[in-house]
């Protein structure tokens, strides 16, 4: 044996990617999260359900890691809102390096052809859809050019995968799930659903090589908790009567229950002979629970206040009843901190932003945290809330999304909020997002969950709120406009129809068809096949290769039969969306073998629950006589949502130009209603005002002091509608320049002015909040 040999035989075996990962953690890594980063080093896709807080990010972070390994991979990493985009792209930034992550949220492009680019659900969508159109102008939006580049994408990321329920955005994961390259292995993380395995199974029907990975181990127990007016009781205990994470309920909270549901039978009674309530328990001020906290020592803390306006209140209670929860040495930190962030506003913004009060509340130790708030508010209080400095966040439930805001107790003011229409319970789903944000791995040792005392607290819902963790996902895909162009014009209505057959929606009404129409797209490829191949034969092959082509053929149109017989309601919703598409000459073509026109082509650009609206806008010139503060308005009116039924009509901007254009586009709205209505097809709401005239006034570079003043909205209100209007613009821009046909000229010449509307809205606290 030669020197060299020898050396050779005693060189250690090569690590695994599992292996070398490992070593870089501070912790050990638990069964799931090792059995799922095992998987994933294998070549498989997992879906992650185990609940908030037990580590599901750390096979993420192995997802990140692995591709980085490899040679040239790539992975995107998607969450559901920007805040948490914004979140892992500065983390991921510390790991690896500035050069190598990227970050696509709408308002920000920032190196999308990086290794590593961490995206919302949404813009990963759009660059599914955008693959092969032409590329946006530099700068501009995130779909289309090489960070729409799939075909070298390892992994993707599906952070909250669980969003796939929700009614308004969840289509957008199932999207991205059937439509992207087979190849790509996804890492989908969720909370503690009960169908888990039946998500899973889906997964693995449309993508093949999928894993599920279960856990219901919570690392940090945690304990829940009853704050009532004299103590803090566990709503638990065990067999000594001590505290238990489950159990059953505690004896004195029921003889509190029985006093209060005397008492309010009494109250009634005493009204009616003119005397006072017997019992009823005294209210708890949010000062009170500041106090609790801190006297229990269960901070820092996130009370959940289903109000915005509540969330303020609570703040100013806490200032004026004196709490004080910081050391001098923290609040010089916090005073440091807080004057950075503001250095650059004006005393006049200052003031109308009410940063005097936020920066008392801060020195404090106390803050609120809600979308009404100005972004760099927001991340202030995420900042110094992560480092302890701030003990209490006053937030509503937006904070419960996965924002790493790590906490020792959750309190829940009450167990029910309204819905914008009326007041209904929270579910299971609902109390456990929130209350999943108690104790942290790695920073507590247990968590604590609490829940505000008042008289029609009903014990035996709580004990189920509280014992239920986990919840089902079902799905909201359905066809929209804007999906059937897109696919259209990747493959044939057939294919898109097999398509279709293979959503989670489709699965969950009939798991069989899923499996069915699968082997149907594989016929469907074999057939090609051998179209091909009889193109090539000659003599006896010939007839042997169309003899099987025919039988194929066959086998086909009866299996499709057979599965639109049993359900095809996608399907049939879809063939809905292309006879409307086609009346309006969006397709041409056959209903059966529709063609994508140039009108079309445009709406492809156009995403969101208005995208016929727009495209019809469009079409019929309806934006055409405003000038660019006036397109920036209407697209506030074509983004705005209301937050509740009763909301006002709003104010539009003077001048006849804007409501003209206005009143045309309600007509088209209309229009479409009643064209929705006649192909039995869900139907848009209609614009709202909302926002135009404070828009109008902002692009034409009013003061936003003012502005604000006269609205009676919040900074951060109109920050995120002014990046929603942003988006819209974008998307006009990129229709218009790219637009075909004989309304080229007029179109490319609106999308001139959809630039200039977006450069005028995107300055002062605009600016500043669109940044990474």
């Amino acid at each position: 044996m030669t020197e060299t040999a020898a050396v050779t035989e005693e060189r250690p075996p090569a690590q695994s990617a599992l292996e070398q990962f490992s070593r870089r953690l501070p912790y050990g890594l638990d069964a799931f999260q090792r059995e799922a980063c095992a998987r994933l080093e294998e070549g498989r896709s997992v879906l992650v359900a185990a609940p908030t807080g037990s580590g599901k990010t750390t096979i993420a972070e192995f997802a990140v890691f692995l591709a980085r390994r490899e040679r040239d991979a790539r992975i995107i990493y998607t969450a559901p809102i920007k805040a948490l985009s914004n979140q892992k792209f500065h983390e991921l930034c510390e790991q690896y390096g500035e050069d190598e992550v990227g970050l696509l949220t709408g308002d920000v492009n920032l190196r999308g052809d990086a290794p590593i680019v961490v995206m919302t659900t949404e813009v990963l969508r759009n660059m599914i859809y955008a693959e092969g159109v032409d590329t946006p102008p530099a700068g501009e939006s995130a779909a289309g050019g090489r960070q729409g580049r799939l075909s070298d994408l390892d992994f993707v990321v599906l952070d909250e995968v669980h969003f796939l329920g929700d009614k308004f955005r969840g289509a957008v994961w199932e999207e991205i799930i059937l439509h992207l390259p087979r190849h790509v292995r996804i890492v989908a993380l969720s909370a503690t659903v009960s169908n888990a395995e039946e998500f899973g199974d889906w997964m693995h029907a449309v993508r093949g090589g999928t894993d599920v990975i279960l856990s219901e181990h919570r690392p940090v127990p945690l304990y829940q908790h009853v704050l009532t007016s004299k103590d803090l009781a566990p709503l638990f205990v065990g067999r000594d009567g001590e505290m238990a994470a489950k159990g059953r309920i505690n004896p004195e909270l029921r003889m509190l229950e029985a006093g209060g549901s005397r008492g309010n039978r009494g109250g009634r009674g005493a009204r009616s002979r003119g005397r006072a309530p017997e019992r009823r328990s005294r209210r708890i001020s949010r000062s009170d629970i500041a106090r609790a906290l801190d006297e229990t020592r269960l901070l820092p803390a996130i009370v959940f206040v289903f109000s915005r306006n509540g969330c303020d209140q609570a703040v100013r209670q806490c200032l004026f009843e004196g709490i004080a929860l910081t050391t001098r040495e923290e609040r010089e930190q916090i005073r440091a901190r807080a004057q950075e962030a503001i250095k650059d506003m004006s005393d006049e913004e200052r003031r109308v932003l009410g940063v005097r009060e936020w920066l008392a509340g801060l020195e404090r130790g106390v803050a609120a945290h809600h979308a009404g708030l100005l972004p760099v508010f927001k991340s202030v209080v995420e900042e110094l809330f992560q480092r302890r400095l701030v003990k209490i966040v006053f937030a509503t439930e937006t904070l419960a999304l996965g924002i790493n805001m790590p906490a020792r107790a959750v309190v829940i003011e009450r167990l029910d909020k309204f819905n914008g229409v009326d007041r209904v319970p929270l579910s299971s789903g609902e109390y456990t997002q929130l209350t999943g944000r108690a104790g942290r791995r790695g920073i507590d040792v247990e968590g604590h969950a609490v829940v505000v005392w008042h008289d029609n607290v009903d014990l035996e819902a709580l004990a189920h709120l509280a014992g239920a963790r986990s919840f089902p996902v079902n799905s909201s895909f359905r066809p929209t406009p804007n999906m059937a162009v897109n696919l259209l014009e990747r493959m044939s209505a057939d294919r898109v129809r097999e398509t279709l057959e293979l959503s989670f929606a489709q699965f969950q009404t009939d798991r069989a068809v899923v499996g069915e129409a699968r082997e149907l797209r594989a016929m469907q490829d074999s057939l090609s096949g051998y179209d091909d191949a009889v193109k090539r034969a000659r003599g006896v092959d010939q007839k042997r290769w169309e003899d099987r082509a025919r039988k194929l053929r066959r086998k086909l149109e009866r299996g499709r039969r057979q599965i639109a017989a049993r359900t095809g309601t996608i399907s049939r919703t879809f063939d809905r969306v292309v006879a409307l598409l086609t009346e309006l000459d969006y397709l041409g073509g056959t209903l059966q073998d529709p063609v994508v026109t140039d009108w079309g082509q445009l709406l492809r650009r156009i995403y969101g629950d208005r995208d016929l609206l727009v495209a019809e806008s469009l079409r019929e010139g309806a934006f055409e006589e405003l000038d660019a503060p006036g397109l920036a308005a209407m697209c506030c009116v074509l983004s705005y949502e209301p937050r509740r039924d009763d909301e006002g009509e709003g104010r539009l901007p003077g001048g006849t130009e804007f409501a003209q254009s206005f009143d045309q586009v309600l007509d088209i709205w209309e229009r479409l209603d009643d064209l929705a209505d006649r192909h039995k097809l869900p139907r848009a709401d209609m614009p709202h005002a909302g926002l135009a005239a404070t828009m109008h006034g902002w692009a034409n570079g009013q003061p936003i002091e003012h502005l604000l003043e006269a609205a009676g909205i919040g900074a951060g209100d109109f920050v995120r509608w002014a990046k929603q209007t942003i988006d819209l613009l974008d998307q006009v821009a990129q229709a218009c320049e790219n637009a075909t046909g004989p309304d080229y000229a007029r179109l490319t010449a609106l999308g001139t002015t959809a630039r200039a509307a977006k450069r005028s809205i995107r300055r002062g606290i605009v600016e500043t909040s669109s940044g990474a």
